[in-house]
């Protein structure tokens, strides 16, 4: 049997009740949204506020053009120089040899010393020499006999023709050997072709040399010749005669004079050699040392400015930003053509222009600026 009382009290309907905290949450929410929505509306009923002064201060500044500063500036004439670096070399450079072989028996140089041409720097030994040439002038007199013999006999039909062109030979020969013996005498001195220093030599009395044998070098730096290798594109301006002027490492600088421009182009650098030469009368400049040359060769229309003028546009092309009549901003390519510690001289602007010294690095080609003039104008 079944207990249907336990069932019936098993099966009794939910009951819910209201939660009083759950009906204030909602009105909190409703009067949150209430107020955001009337703060949204209020937007488009009441007016906005008016600027404040500050505002519109700062709003009018932005819409002003850029206020820069422009000198202006005036082109003058200005001398073009052609620069290049070289090398000092000797107006004539020599090796000292032997003419003939012998004992030197006299040494009147050392290295270091100055010499005026045909100065005796060494001697040989003469007395073997002599004895050559006596000995040659003794073999000459016995071919002569020689001759005169031959000539005599043949004409009383006892020598041959032969035998007179024999001796005659031996005669040419014997002349020959006493005229090498007196030109061995000759050269028994060793002399300085020209004036100059004796920059080496190696030389003691008693000592065997043979002939062609190198005994020192002689070098003449008066005038110096400094060498220059031009580009080709350079070659054009310049010619022999111009003057020029050379700076050595060492700190002189001295008046030259262009006196060769090859017309032959150095195969491997393509540049061809000037040669400039400098006084150097009083010794004082060594051969061998780098020099700078300037070679002046006209003259360009040209404006002075500072270093810090220049900028770049986006090719990246060199130029100067200048203001026009209108003032809107001008690029012009320009090309240096002489630098100084003061400032650059460059060509390529117009003859008279106001040229943007401070603020160039904040505008551009074609914007408006408004110029004030800087302190110079």
């Amino acid at each position: 049997m079944v207990n249907t009382d336990t069932n019936e009290a098993k099966t009794e309907p939910l009951k819910f009740e209201d939660d009083p905290k759950s009906s204030r949450s909602f009105w909190i929410a409703l009067l949150l949204l209430l107020g955001v929505v009337g703060w949204l509306v209020s937007g488009f009923i009441l007016p906005a506020p008016p600027p404040s002064e500050e505002s519109q201060s700062l709003s009018d500044r932005i819409i002003e053009p850029m206020a820069v500063i422009a000198e202006t500036s005036i082109a003058k004439p200005v001398v073009q120089f052609f620069k290049n670096e070289g090398q000092a070399l000797p107006d004539r450079d020599t090796t000292l040899r032997a003419q003939i072989s012998g004992q030197i028996s006299e040494v009147y140089v050392k290295k270091g010393e100055d010499v005026e041409a045909n100065d005796v720097v060494a001697k040989f030994d003469t007395k073997e020499l002599e004895a050559e040439l006596e000995r040659a002038q003794a073999e000459l007199e016995r071919a002569q006999r020689e001759v005169e013999n031959a000539i005599e006999l043949q004409e009383r039909g006892v020598a041959t023709a032969d035998r007179v062109s024999s001796a005659e030979a031996a005669l040419a020969g014997a002349r020959a050997q006493l005229a090498f013996a007196e030109d061995n005498l000759a050269n028994t001195s060793i002399t300085a072709p020209f004036a100059g220093r004796i920059e080496t030599f190696e030389l003691e009395p008693g000592e065997f040399i043979q002939v062609g044998s190198e005994i020192g070098r002689l070098v003449d730096n008066t005038p110096l010749t400094v060498a220059i290798q031009v580009p080709q594109i350079s070659l054009g301006v310049l010619k022999n005669q111009q003057p020029a002027r050379v700076k050595f490492i060492t700190g002189e600088e001295r008046a030259g004079l262009v006196t060769f421009v090859s017309t032959s182009a150095t195969t491997a650098t393509r540049t061809f050699l000037v040669e400039v030469e400098v006084s150097n009368s009083d010794g004082k400049i060594p051969a061998g040392i780098s020099a700078e040359v300037e070679i002046p060769y006209g003259q360009v229309d040209a404006h002075f400015i500072s270093p810090e003028t220049l900028s770049l546009n986006e090719q990246g092309a060199l130029g100067v930003k200048t203001v026009d009549d209108d003032n809107v901003v001008r690029f012009h390519d320009v090309e240096v053509i002489r630098a100084t510690i003061e400032g650059l001289f460059v060509k390529g602007l117009p003859d008279e222009v106001q040229i943007i010294t401070t603020g160039q690095g904040f505008v551009q080609d074609g914007e408006l600026v408004n110029p004030q003039k800087g302190a110079d104008n």
